[in-house]
């Protein structure tokens, strides 16, 4: 027994991670280390769970979440208490014993109230437009956002870290058409914005209405869907009918009605672009799709559908 090595005490091994994890971010920091060297530093932070003070970390600036739930968050902290924390918060280090956070806001304010001194963690080194790219990247693939703060998260990240929506697609795993959607809710009024924060109005509802450019109308027949709970069909039907019906006028000589199977096409095609598509089809086999777009926004959106078709 007297050549074992004694099993180190709580405190002493908190001492000995900390010593471990300042090693690595020196070696990371370090100006005359090579680069192989930083990198495989790098490595060793970005796996390794550290134990830290939770009071030496500080809440993310660029978080895209404002609202959280007491009674979840009050929920999280019991189940922490009894079971801790099954999955690391993701932090960034400012300097010696000092961290921001970059993911896991939930889990640390719920550390917080469950009374805990530490909290596992990844540690990572990155600048502030990294972190907040990668803060707003893992809120939207993790947390349950409401479809504003996505919308509000995908904006962000293309202005403020310079994403195409190509590049954007491939950060979050989305097709560039679902980018689109979201972004063009910002464009509602805000108390409509507002009711799809809290519930009260969903995407498909979003979708129709962002469509309605003159911002009155929208309202209007906003307040209408929330008084009479019209699903997204009759909503749709209340905006088709509210477009002035076009004058009927006798078919040219080179035109005909169109046949069944040509009308289903255009219904279809309707459908899946969700615009009023309309064919045109003359006598001699020839014709025309004409597929009308609101905005630039909704031109990218067609766009993009074709060409994933």
């Amino acid at each position: 027994m007297s050549e074992e090595q004694p099993m180190l005490d709580k405190k002493t091994r908190k001492k000995e991670i900390g010593k471990g994890i300042r090693a690595l971010l020196s070696t990371v920091d370090a100006t005359n280390v090579p680069k192989e060297e930083k990198i495989e530093a790098q490595k060793v932070l970005n796996s390794t769970i550290n134990e830290i003070p939770i009071e030496s970390v500080s809440p993310n600036p660029f978080q895209p979440r404002n609202e959280w739930d007491d009674a979840l968050l009050e929920e999280l902290a019991t189940s922490i208490k009894a079971l801790g924390i099954i999955q690391p918060i993701t932090v960034r280090a400012l300097g010696p014993n000092s961290y921001q956070l970059i993911s896991g806001e939930r889990r640390y304010r719920a550390s917080k109230l469950a009374g805990l001194k530490t909290i596992p963690a990844y540690v990572r080194t990155a600048g502030d437009q990294e972190m907040l790219e990668m803060a707003l990247v893992e809120n939207i693939q993790r947390a349950d956002l409401n479809a504003i703060e996505v919308a509000i998260s995908y904006q962000r990240l293309i202005q403020e870290c310079n994403l195409t929506h190509e590049a954007l697609s491939d950060r979050v795993g989305k097709n560039r058409s679902t980018i689109t959607n979201y972004t063009r809710l910002l464009k509602l009024a805000p108390d409509i914005q507002d009711a799809i924060r809290h519930g009260k109005l969903s995407m498909g509802h979003a979708r129709s209405l962002v469509g309605v450019n003159d911002i009155m109308v929208q309202r209007q027949v906003f307040k209408d869907t929330l008084e009479n709970g019209w699903s997204v069909r009759e909503l749709e039907r209340h905006l088709r009918n509210l477009e002035a019906p076009p004058k009927k006028s006798s078919p040219r000589p080179t035109e005909r009605p169109l046949a069944p199977a040509l009308r289903d096409i255009e219904m279809k095609l309707t459908k899946h672009l969700e615009a009023k598509v309309s064919l045109e089809h003359k006598n001699t086999g020839a014709g025309r799709i004409v597929i009308p777009y609101n905005d630039e926004d909704d031109l990218h959106r067609l766009l993009e559908l074709l060409q994933e078709d």
